[in-house]
Parts: structure tokens; sequence; C-alpha cells
């Protein structure tokens, strides 16, 4: 593995250390405060772009489409529960103004 491929390595898997904590903050707290949906969406759209990218250079055997993806299908659980905790939310500002 070259130099580059490396450092994206170790930056893919020091990302990717943060998505369990935040996917259980998320599903602890049941709640989308402290969460943004805009920021889910741009770190999805950046690990969607970083797939395309190896799989353009690389094919679908690029070596760096599993931490991508890895990380792709940590952010896509958060974004999942993140609407999950919106309808919660909804609900319960349903029930504060009986």
């Amino acid at each position: 593995m070259d130099m580059v491929k490396a450092l994206e390595t170790i930056m893919l898997v020091c990302f990717g250390a943060a998505w369990p904590a935040s996917i259980l903050k998320s599903w602890r707290s049941r709640t989308t405060k402290g969460k943004s949906l805009f920021f889910l969406l741009v770190v999805l759209s950046g690990y969607a772009a970083g797939i395309a990218k190896v799989l353009l250079t690389e094919g679908p055997t690029g070596f760096l489409l599993i931490p991508y993806g890895f990380n792709a299908l940590m952010v896509s659980t958060d974004t999942a529960i993140y609407f999950k905790n919106a309808s919660l939310d909804k609900a319960s500002e349903k029930d504060k103004t009986r």
C-alpha cells in the first residue's frame, strides 16, 4: 500500500471511530436535539464521493471501499435514527399541546 492510501485509510479509521458514539448518543437520547440532518447528509455525500473516487480509480476491488463503505453505513444508521427521533419529537410536541 502506498503512502497516500495509507494516510487516507488512517483518516477514514479516525473519522469512523467517532460514529459509533454518535449512533449510541442518538439511540439513547431519543431526540434530534443537538443533531443536524444537514451535517449528516453532507458527511454522507462526502463518503459517497470517496466511494465513487475509489471505483473510478481502482475499480470494485479497491481496498478503500471497505472503510468508506463502513463509514457510510454508520452515517446512514445515524441518519435513520435521526428520522426515528424526529417522529418521537413530533409526537412529544403533540402531547405537550394537549
